[in-house]
């Protein structure tokens, strides 16, 4: 299985925006804010270099990766698959990795930071129709039914998780229907367009995919 392993902190640093890759610490404790400068050699603060069309489109490109967690050879298959499939090839390419399973379980509030959604599923903690599930990635589908495994419903970071997601008011999409009762979801529909949750420019990813 593979995943980034660098300190989170500075891809926040590097990208110039919050990615919120370690859950609730990214609202109480967040170093960015500190230090919202490009990571680098101590002392005086870098200034951020003017960018280049390519240099722009390179840190959208970069930002969705990191925000999903993929290395970059994941990150061109979705782009491969995004290509194949009607429709246009950014919006496609968003839904693709709205749907995987380990972004689904940190939707429902089951996980406060990417990197424990896929500890989750890696794991097999997360069930998908009754049956368990080790493949973050995995796509879910309209239908499928989503469940924790009821050794991990009493897990105290699943349940601090749960507990910060309703201190926030955090919206539940709509195409997710969440029983908090029974800790079971149901994919409703696909994401339509606008719904996806990635704060990111697809058609620049889409023009560096195919600058020539």
């Amino acid at each position: 299985m593979s995943s980034l392993r660098s300190p989170v902190c500075k891809l926040c640093r590097r990208e110039g925006v919050k990615l919120f890759l370690k859950g609730e610490k990214c609202f109480v404790k967040c170093v960015f804010e500190k230090r919202p400068y490009p990571p680098g050699p101590s002392g005086k603060a870098r200034t951020r270099k003017k960018i280049t069309d390519y240099g722009l489109r390179l840190r959208e490109k970069q930002r969705l990766r990191r925000m999903m967690g993929i290395n970059e050879a994941q990150m061109r298959r979705y782009y491969d698959e995004a290509q194949r499939l009607p429709g246009r090839t950014g919006e496609n390419l968003l839904n693709l990795l709205e749907l995987r399973l380990d972004n689904v379980v940190r939707k429902i509030g089951l996980a406060a930071s990417p990197r424990f959604a896929r500890q989750l599923v890696g794991h097999g903690h997360v069930m998908v129709n009754g049956k368990r599930v080790t493949i973050p990635s995995y796509a879910v589908q309209p239908g499928d039914q989503i469940q924790i495994d009821k050794t991990m419903k009493s897990n105290f970071f699943v349940d601090l998780a749960q507990q910060n997601h309703e201190r926030r008011a955090t919206v539940m999409p709509s195409w997710i229907k969440w029983d908090k009762a029974e800790s079971k979801g149901e994919i409703l529909r696909l994401p339509e367009k606008g719904e996806v949750s990635f704060p990111v420019n697809d058609q620049y990813i889409v023009e560096f995919y195919t600058r020539r």
